[in-house]
């Protein structure tokens, strides 16, 4: 027997504020990897948030 998952419909105002604060905190973060000379991970998250910003614009 196969389980049904319910999608929770928030309609694309609701994706498009999560993604938005998704961005948000990723700027963060890359602010405290920066403050740790973490490079590659400073280059990872720029590229999370790029994708997220890609994301944003085509909502």
């Amino acid at each position: 027997m196969t389980a049904k998952y319910a999608r929770k419909d928030t309609g694309r105002s609701g994706s498009r504020e999560n993604i938005a604060f998704i961005r948000q905190m990723l700027a963060e973060l890359r602010q405290v990897a920066e403050k740790e000379k973490a490079d590659m991970l400073c280059y990872l998250i720029e590229m999370a948030y790029v994708e997220a910003g890609d994301l944003h614009s085509r909502m």
